[in-house]
């Protein structure tokens, strides 16, 4: 059991870090001296993250030991 923990916060450290750094990088996108882009570029760019980041946190929100959860449930 110690091993699944371990392997989790080694992983789970090195995978925030280098999302971080990525959505620095996309950050870094924003600057109008060096890049040309439309509202509507950066909204469906932020979309798409938002997106992602809700999926990974319905994962962690839904995640119990060898069951899934993909019905329909009331919020509590």
């Amino acid at each position: 059991m110690k091993d699944k923990k371990n392997k989790f916060l080694e992983l789970a450290k090195l995978r925030v870090n280098k999302t971080i750094k990525s959505i620095q990088l996309i950050g870094n996108l924003s600057n109008k001296s060096h890049y040309s882009y439309s509202s509507e570029q950066v909204s469906q760019m932020m979309n798409a993250l938002d997106k992602e980041l809700k999926k990974v946190k319905d994962k962690f929100k839904n995640s119990k030991k060898d069951e899934k959860k993909d019905g329909f449930d009331f919020k509590r």
